[in-house]
């Protein structure tokens, strides 16, 4: 299996640490709003990393964190934390914003497939070891104090600048007029902060009440649960120039040695040719796809046409070119199903013999799905191309036992529960938290309409 590290900028044998256990640390999403489709599709990537290395016969454990502190509204130091500003604009504290964007996270990946990792640790939990972390890097002279916070000196590290190919000169040249003045580089970035009386998410530290950088929080959890070393770490391209790099210097810094040997990141997706972003209200949610009626493996299935290292480029007639490829590859699979022919067992070993090829060579998944088409295409209706559709779906990752469509899911006991919820709501007239209830129902896809005869639930 070979596979793209980031940081040589070249495709690598993959040699795990142990034989057969691969260790992984993914970034995971900040909880403050809903997870946009441009954020899913790098767990797409990553849940297609973690199927290859599974079918390949590899034991994993996988930790994804949850970041409910600590991330400022600029990947670098400045504005405020995002879970605050999320807690503010929602009217909520942030523990209950964590949480209600936490399960909507968690159903999304679910709806996509998404296997989810061993271990899903959350920031607020890890406050000690990353006092730790940060204590070390102090007692060896990494880090310094100012009037906010202890920040690290990118200065003392050599290696700065090397999985982004930046330099100091041009963090310098690059560097915002507004700049911390006590800061001894520009791109210093912040292991803790100082927190002011009235900031509401602070914890006791040896510099006084204060919160964690965004960037120690994962080199702290990726240490406690993976160890020193561990084998592949994954995130988007975004995080690259500024939180993997300080992940990096902060790590080995404090190691005096790599903690991590793979480097992989998934690209951009792209809106209409152009930017994802909230301020053009181009950032659509799974909740979206399915108000427009489209399955959420449609979109998964829209993920793995394009390589995981190439931009990929949304809209909506190419969701609706995604449904329609989605279903026809489902229908023409489960058409094997109960076929009787016999195909030559040749055939079926060249079929599985090239998508093997094909995945693990840096997890090329869209010749591989070309290569299942081929097997879905087969002139011969067989259970044996159905077996190997199967076999092929541990990694693609589809719906191969039913079109879901096709058949109304009936109503879990957590939408029955808010159903019911909601209903004891309006009976109080508490019209506030009925709105609530509908919108995190719309938010699972689930709208409810109001009738004489009662609730009337219907799947978007």
């Amino acid at each position: 299996m070979k596979v793209y590290n980031t940081l040589s900028r070249k495709k690598e044998e993959f040699k795990p640490i142990n034989d057969k256990e691969v260790r992984i640390y993914s970034c995971g999403p900040t909880v403050y709003n809903f997870a946009h489709i441009g954020n899913l599709r790098t767990y797409v990537f990553m849940d297609m990393l973690r199927r290859v290395l599974e079918y390949n016969g590899y034991t994993l454990k996988h930790a994804m964190n949850i970041t409910d502190v600590g991330h400022l509204v600029s990947d670098e130091d400045e504005g405020e934390d995002k879970m605050l500003k999320g807690a503010r604009e929602q009217k909520k504290t942030p523990w209950e914003i964590a949480e209600y964007y936490t399960d909507i996270f968690m159903k999304d990946i679910k709806a996509l497939n998404i296997e989810i990792p061993e271990i899903v640790p959350k920031a607020t939990e890890h406050i000690p070891e990353m006092l730790d972390f940060v204590t070390g890097l102090m007692d060896k002279g990494y880090g310094y104090e100012t009037s906010d916070g202890i920040y690290f000196d990118i200065e003392k590290f050599q290696g700065y600048g090397k999985l982004s190919r930046a330099n100091l000169e041009e963090q310098i040249a690059g560097a915002r007029v507004e700049v911390n003045e006590e800061k001894h580089h520009p791109a210093d970035f912040a292991l803790w902060k100082k927190a002011p009386k009235e900031h509401i998410m602070q914890w006791p530290s040896p510099w006084g009440m204060g919160y964690p950088g965004w960037h120690i929080e994962c080199s702290a959890m990726g240490r406690k649960y993976l160890g020193d070393v561990f084998d592949i770490h994954t995130g988007g391209v975004d995080h690259i120039p500024v939180h993997h790099e300080n992940e990096i210097a902060q790590s080995e810094a404090l190691l005096n040695r790599p903690a991590v040997n793979y480097w992989m990141h998934g690209e951009f997706m792209m809106v209409n040719n152009g930017k994802m972003s909230k301020s053009l209200g181009n950032t659509y949610t799974v909740g979206d796809l399915r108000s427009k009626g489209f399955d959420p493996l449609a979109f998964r299935y829209m993920c793995l046409n394009a390589h995981y290292r190439n931009k990929l480029n949304f809209t909506w007639e190419v969701m609706q070119a995604a449904q329609v490829s989605y279903d026809r590859f489902v229908e023409g699979a489960l058409s094997h199903k109960d076929g009787t022919e016999t195909v030559d067992s040749a055939v079926v070993s060249e079929f599985l013999s090239n998508f093997e090829d094909a995945v693990n060579d840096d997890l090329n998944i869209p010749k591989a799905l070309g290569i299942a088409w081929n097997a879905v295409r087969y002139g011969k209706k067989s259970q044996q191309i159905f077996e190997l559709l199967t076999r092929m779906n541990r990694i693609l990752g589809f719906d191969l036992t039913k079109k879901t469509e096709a058949n109304e899911p009936e109503l879990s006991p957590e939408i029955q529960k808010l159903v019911a919820e909601r209903q004891q709501a309006r009976t109080e007239k508490n019209w506030k938290r009925s709105d609530e209830i509908r919108d995190e129902l719309k938010a699972m896809g689930v709208v409810v309409e109001d009738t004489p005869a009662g609730p009337k639930v219907k799947f978007i």
